[in-house]
């Protein structure tokens, strides 16, 4: 089993590319998410903003 870890002597090669491979994978199934949830976040404050500016213009507009 040492043998396997040991990878002939370039464990200190294969272990590391291994990691890098698995970080890269995580970030490339992650990022979408992280990127569709500060999306969703930026058009909800859009909105919030639009339903503020017309209200405002509404109640400017209506007679007293």
């Amino acid at each position: 089993m040492m043998q396997f870890f040991a990878m002939g002597g370039f464990a200190m090669y294969v272990w590391p590319a291994y990691a890098v491979f698995f970080i890269v994978l995580a970030w490339d199934w992650f990022s979408p998410a992280l990127r569709r949830r500060r999306i969703t976040r930026a058009l909800r404050g859009r909105i919030a903003r639009e339903r503020t500016r017309n209200t405002r213009a509404t109640r400017a507009e209506a007679p007293t």
